[in-house]
């Protein structure tokens, strides 16, 4: 039985709901899985949660109770998660919310500082981070609306717009609500295994737009951390049919954008053109074909939208060391 790994949720006052119980959940269910589904041991997380109160209202109304004290210590290779709170026009609570968050920085400060922790900053998480002086020095990101507000906490943080979340060193930051989610589960795939995040996305019925280390997963996910929705609508598209004969126009059609314009977007947010992401998914398709069927290289090509063995083999060498037979080989190798 693989040994839990402890996971310490900190609820301030006034906590935001989907910023605690969709990171939350991404980790009970991954506690879940069998070794089938997780392709190896399946990860254990052990839960906890403690802020300044016992007691916290939530963004919606709801109210939770038996939270535990903030830790004076913490256990070794323990997960801390900083959940973001709700704002409020109401002046007094406001002061609730604000004087929480300042008791969590001060813990962050006595207990996390300076130490092997993991820490996790969900949505305005990252600004109890930021003033516990956490994230000096730091590339980091939160919810668009307080990134300006971020950056002004910590001025000598990196502070990344339009980012789903950002990874530095043992310190991680998401961008609002459901991006936490998406940190959580890649974050699961480092920790397990990509093979375990997919499944657990796909109990949840949510779409896993992090890149693993597995390249057939990857491949269906990279280029996919940022928040435009003209190119992730282009971007869907694609993935749903990688063989379409698919034109600059049709593209720029979906993105409600000039080709140019498009363009612009592939290079900026993928680091390539729209027929890279194109052919990148394309051969991703390939390389599922081979390694799971016995068809020859021209009934491949065909299959995964190229016009032939050649072609395939041309397109593969830019996203691939090797040749598309030699993962046919690895994986027969594999089953025997």
């Amino acid at each position: 039985m693989t040994t839990p790994t402890p996971v310490l949720f900190v609820v301030p006052h006034h906590v935001l709901m989907l910023d605690l119980a969709g990171p939350a959940e991404v980790l009970r269910v991954a506690s879940q899985l069998n070794a089938s589904e997780a392709g190896q041991a399946p990860p254990r997380f052990a839960l906890s949660y403690a802020g300044p109160a016992a007691q916290v209202c939530t963004s919606i109304g709801l109210p939770l109770q038996g939270i535990a004290p903030l830790p004076e210590a913490l256990a070794e290779g323990t997960m801390v998660v900083l959940v973001g709170v709700s704002g409020s026009d109401d002046p007094v609570l406001r002061r609730q919310i604000d004087d929480a968050c300042a008791a969590v920085a001060d813990w962050l400060k006595r207990v996390v500082a300076g130490r092997d922790v993991a820490l996790l900053c969900v949505c305005s998480g990252a600004l109890m981070a930021a003033r516990a002086g956490l994230l000096d020095g730091r590339r980091c990101t939160t919810h668009h609306s307080l990134c300006a507000s971020l950056q002004d906490m910590a001025p000598r943080a990196v502070v990344l717009e339009n980012r789903l979340y950002v990874a530095d060193g043992a310190i991680w930051t998401s961008a609002g609500i459901t991006a936490g989610i998406d940190m959580m589960l890649h974050v699961l795939a480092e920790r397990s295994s990509p093979r375990a995040a997919a499944a657990v996305a796909r109990k949840m019925v949510v779409y896993m737009r992090r890149a693993g280390a597995d390249p057939q997963l990857s491949a269906w996910t990279t280029g996919r951390n940022h928040l435009h929705p003209g190119l992730h609508r282009v971007q869907d598209a694609i993935a749903a049919d990688p063989t379409r004969h698919w034109q600059a126009d049709d593209m720029a059609r979906l993105a409600c954008s000039s080709t140019r314009h498009l363009a612009r977007l592939f290079q900026e947010y993928t680091g390539g053109s729209p027929l890279d992401h194109v052919h990148r998914l394309r051969v991703a398709l390939a390389r599922e074909i081979i390694t799971q069927s016995s068809l020859d290289m021209e009934s491949v090509a065909q299959r995964a939208g190229f016009s032939s063995a050649r072609h395939l083999r041309r397109i593969w060498r830019k996203f691939h060391d090797g040749a598309p037979s030699d993962d046919r080989a690895h994986a027969l190798a594999e089953k025997h």
